[in-house]
């Protein structure tokens, strides 16, 4: 999907257009390797100060965009770009310290993507250090900063990361995203391995860091209630695809069937929801569906799926909301083929 319009008046951050990634598999020699399509036509744009979630199914791809996004894989085709300038038409050098500067990133697993034998002080003088930020006394201001940053005590700075709670430890990746004063957070799963009761209050955190900071976002997750609440825009993928984009404020008004579909898997406290069941594993990536890739567990697919991509239409009703398909959801009647599966 290609870029869409951002918000009248902000200046474009992150851009990404018709991106695309492929890996060859291990065995079959030079000439037999076959290829994994892990991204395919990818259009993303992030203005200042928005925040962009999201979402599908392991194995979709959101992975992959959050590397293409730090420089760490470089695309096949398409173009990245930062404040208007292409990552991949810099030097090597002149990229790292563009990245390393302006782009923050948060992993999944805080006990995994810090050094554990380093102390929390060094962790976060560690970015500081390599760009030769400020003075020596300057870093040492600015580690006491980003743990008041993150609500930890300056005690903090002295211990090991084994010595702090799962909670504390992402609070400390956050901070150490931030040491450089990045203007683009990417934050790929970042509560999905902690405890329940913690969650809340890590996304409350990057919530009022939004805020205060100004920064722009994008939140990378499985969770589609949870990235509801964190985002202004919601972009749905499957199988490398991005196959539709809405607003965070009317995702229950989707169209594509597939993000009805991870709408329906979320429970909700307040309204009752009929799940969809999505028959049949998701499709090899080595080997994708002809035309729509969704076509092959969709209940509303037919002959025409199988044909062509759908091209992006647009939701007129309401702004920036675009998607791919040829039998988009409109109301609660296309749903019940999909409900009566359930029920039967």
């Amino acid at each position: 999907m290609t870029q869409v319009p951002v918000q009248a008046g902000s200046a474009r951050v992150v851009e990404l257009e018709d991106v695309d990634v492929v890996y060859r598999t291990r065995g079959g020699g030079p000439f037999n390797a076959e290829r994994v399509h892990a991204l395919t036509g990818v259009g993303l744009t992030v203005a200042e100060g928005e925040t962009v979630g999201i979402v599908g199914e392991s194995g979709c791809g959101k992975s992959t965009l959050a590397k293409v996004l730090v420089g760490l894989e470089r695309p096949r085709s398409g173009e990245i770009r930062h404040r208007g300038q292409d990552l991949w038409r810099m030097s090597a050098g002149e990229r790292r310290r563009r990245i390393g500067r302006h782009v923050g990133m948060v992993f999944q697993d805080p006990s995994t993507s810090m050094n554990r034998r380093m102390p929390v002080r060094q962790i976060l003088r560690d970015p500081l250090d390599v760009h030769r930020w400020g003075t020596p006394a300057e870093r040492d201001a600015r580690v006491a900063e980003l743990l008041s940053l993150v609500g930890l005590p300056t005690s903090a700075a002295g211990v090991l990361p084994s010595q702090l709670s799962g909670g504390q430890r992402q609070r400390v990746a956050i901070a150490r995203a931030l040491a450089l004063g990045p203007d683009v957070l990417i934050a790929d799963e970042p509560t999905s391995a902690l405890d329940v009761s913690v969650r809340a209050q890590i996304l409350n955190l990057l919530l009022d860091l939004k805020s205060t900071l100004g920064l722009a976002m994008i939140y990378i997750s499985h969770d589609i209630q949870t990235v509801r609440r964190v985002s202004d825009r919601i972009l749905t993928m499957y199988l490398g695809r991005v196959v539709e984009e809405t607003p965070a404020a009317s995702v229950e008004d989707t169209r594509h069937p597939y993000t009805r579909a991870l709408l329906s898997a979320t429970p909700s406290l307040l309204h009752s929801i009929t799940p969809i069941p999505l028959t049949g594993p998701v499709p090899s990536a080595v080997r994708p569906p002809s035309g729509c890739p969704f076509r092959t567990r969709c209940w509303r697919a037919d002959d025409r799926c199988a044909e062509a991509m759908p091209e992006i239409a647009a939701d007129h009703s309401a702004a920036a909301h675009r998607y791919r398909c040829f039998h988009p959801v409109l109301g609660e009647a296309d749903l019940a083929d999909a409900r009566a599966q359930e029920l039967s």
